[in-house]
């Protein structure tokens, strides 16, 4: 065929036609692929790049401090740099305009005309409104007058006191994409190895600036400084500047800077509540929250003070469950292992298998296998086998000793000290199970309370991290609004002010999507468990809200019986008088003890003011009575009145905690 043949040129010469550049194998770094796709990080838009870099920034600090069994103090700034400034930084000179008709804001003197005309019958008519009493919306700007606008820049600064990182691993850590010590199996805030290295690539992409790192361990007397950026294509650090510095302040932790584009603007409310929800699942950490800007009056200063000093235990490494893994996870055990035999590998690399389990196995495994077998000649045929038994045979649930919930104190102390509620129930339910992963679920209910808005106001927290987007597909959302009956428990879903907080830990926790954002409602035993620990916390608050219903009775029924103590005074008194009268007069005879009562208010010994006093103690007393009655029925005693605090004493000597779900009793040795 003609196509087949060589191409002919004009000297008679063929000339084998060049490879198609589509065929051409090309391979990508994982750095260039995520800088290609960092929606899949979190980094969709300048606003959204802002939030998730200070979410990944702080959540680091936290994981840091907690490491070393510190309580948290974390101080986040985000600094606005105008134009000129980020100019200068990168030593660029400003340019004026010189082809105005060139820029994307730019309009014609008729557009310009037509645009102003428009606002000017806008308003107009919104004055006309005004002076009717009625409600107009703001009118909008036009985009032609907008335009996209100039991009906005801002310097991050995370500082905390944790436990810093060695010197020589700066480098590797913040540099290398898909490097990190949080891949154990174990529960984390974060498991993808990315955090302030996509931070790190949207600085290079946005702004061209490094990333500045500072950071000392423990006992150190010199101070880590490193000035980096990314190699996309090679996945690799490029090194500006690192170097040891002195640490005269003997400071521990770390203090990451970096420079990028956002949008304050418009995720200001989100960045602000991300911190808010952080203070109510850390009431342990010490938050001090700063935006900077050159407009005083866009100054933000927040500090999130620190509510008790109990922290959850650090999260302990586990072991992987039979049914949990799949084949290229047993191919990796199996190279990884120190064991020599099937026996030995079998008890040391899974959960919940002994030496007897262990050997029921082998010999349900077929004769080809023995506990003496060489684990590392398994051939993959074999190691088929080993994974369709695990998905076959019975095993116990993995405890949940692994996790490190928030705790039902730390979650009562979050919500008390930054939603002020009129009354909060919480529940901790027990390990469950979800594909091999134990997972915990504790919940809270809060009702009414500081800035908190009608309705359902519900907090997602996944492995003590908050949750702010893609809510409506979220499990605790859609069951909160549709399988909790508020109503059964005295709770009116539209006009209480109402908080639902659920926090799921686990050692894998199933997100949908990439972002990392909700948790699917497709899930059964994480829809039962969520569903089951909000009920639970309903039902405390039902015998609350009933308390108070009979109390409000009660005082509904004194204050209806003290309404009518004077009327009924003048009533009786009218009553005795007539009969004193009769009696004087000998009209009518009545018995010794009457008699003696109508003699005393002929003399004024009693007077409506006697009789009134006495009304006034018998509703007292009525009441009390009553009061006492269903408490001692109910076993039900008053609340304190005032939320209780003590401050913690210089704890440099022995103690031990006594923990309660709504408190902790120190005993100091």
């Amino acid at each position: 065929m003609e196509s087949e043949c060589p191409t002919e040129t004009k000297k008679g010469k063929s000339k084998t036609p060049k490879k198609a550049k589509e065929s051409i194998l090309k391979q990508k770094s994982p750095a260039e692929f995520f800088a290609e796709n960092k929606n899949i990080a979190g980094f969709d838009n300048p606003g959204k790049c802002l939030y998730t870099t200070v979410r990944e920034l702080v959540e680091n600090a936290l994981d840091s401090a907690e490491a070393i069994s510190e309580l948290p103090v974390i101080e986040i700034t985000i600094e606005e740099i105008v134009k000129s400034k980020f100019n200068s930084m990168i030593g660029l000179v400003d340019r004026e305009r010189v082809d105005e008709e060139l820029y994307d804001d730019y309009e014609t003197a008729k557009a310009r005309e037509k645009r102003l005309a428009k606002e000017a019958r806008a308003q107009e008519i919104q004055a006309k409104n005004a002076a009717l009493g009625k409600k107009v919306k703001e009118h909008a700007v036009s985009k032609s007058s907008k335009g996209r606008g100039e991009a906005s820049f801002y310097r991050v600064t995370c500082r905390d006191n944790g436990r810093g990182m060695p010197h020589d691993d700066i480098p590797n850590m913040f540099g290398r994409v898909l490097s990190g010590t949080k891949y154990g199996l174990k529960q984390t805030r974060g498991k993808f190895g990315l955090g302030a290295k996509m931070a790190l690539i949207w600085s290079k992409m946005s702004t061209g600036l490094p990333i500045e790192i500072s950071s000392s361990m423990r006992g150190q007397n010199y101070l880590s400084f490193c000035r980096l950026d990314i190699d996309i294509h090679r996945n690799i650090p490029h090194i500006h500047l690192h170097e040891k510095r002195d640490n005269k302040d003997k400071w521990h932790g770390a203090e990451i800077q970096v420079v990028i584009e956002g949008n304050w603007t418009t995720y200001r409310s989100k960045i602000l509540h991300y911190m808010r929800q952080m203070a109510v699942i850390t009431p342990y950490a010490q938050f001090l929250f700063k935006f900077v800007s050159d407009a005083p009056d866009k100054n933000v200063t927040i500090k999130f003070a620190r509510r008790t000093d109990v922290m959850p235990p650090v999260p302990v490494e586990t072991k992987h469950h039979p049914s949990s893994v799949d084949i290229l996870l047993i191919k990796r055990l199996i190279a990884e292992t120190s064991k020599q035999n099937l026996m030995q590998f079998l008890q040391h690399e899974f959960v919940n298998i002994g030496k007897p389990l262990a050997e029921r196995l082998i010999g349900e495994m077929g004769p080809e296998f023995s506990p003496k077998t060489a684990v590392k000649s398994l051939t993959d045929q074999q190691i088929v086998r080993i994974h369709q038994l695990f998905r076959q045979a019975k095993f116990d649930d993995p405890s949940g000793d692994c996790l490190s919930p928030a705790g039902e104190y730390n979650l009562r102390l979050g919500i008390i000290k930054e939603l002020h509620p009129d009354m909060v129930a919480t529940y901790s339910g027990s390990a469950q199970v979800f594909e091999g992963h134990p997972f915990i679920v504790e919940a809270g209910v809060s009702v009414g309370g500081k800035d908190v808005k009608q309705g359902l106001n519900i907090f997602r927290f996944a492995n003590r991290i908050p949750l702010l987007f893609e809510q409506g597909g979220d499990v605790v959302t859609r069951t909160a609004l549709k399988r909790i009956s508020w109503n059964n428990y005295k709770i009116n879903q539209t006009q209480d002010k109402i908080g639902v907080f659920v926090s799921i830990v686990s050692t894998k926790i199933p997100f949908k999507g990439t972002g990392k954002e909700y948790i699917g409602d497709d899930i059964s035993e994480i829809a039962s468990a969520v569903k089951s620990a909000i009920q639970q916390c309903c039902i405390q608050l039902k015998s609350k809200i009933v308390k108070k219903m009979q109390a409000r009775e009660q005082q509904e029924r004194k204050r209806n019986l003290s309404k009518y103590i004077p009327d009924a005074t003048n009533a009786v008194y009218d009553v005795l008088k007539e009969m004193a009268k009769s009696h004087a007069s000998k009209k009518k005879r009545y018995e010794e003890g009457d008699a003696d009562i109508l003699r005393k208010v002929s003399d004024h010994l009693i007077t409506k003011e006697t009789l009134y006093e006495k009304l006034t103690q018998h509703v007292e007393k009525v009441d009390y009575e009553m009061a006492l009655e269903y408490a001692t029925q109910t076993g039900v005693r008053e609340e304190p009145r005032e939320d209780i605090y003590l401050e913690s004493l210089d704890d440099k000597g022995n103690f031990f905690d006594f923990h309660s779900p709504i408190f902790v009793f120190r005993l100091f040795l």
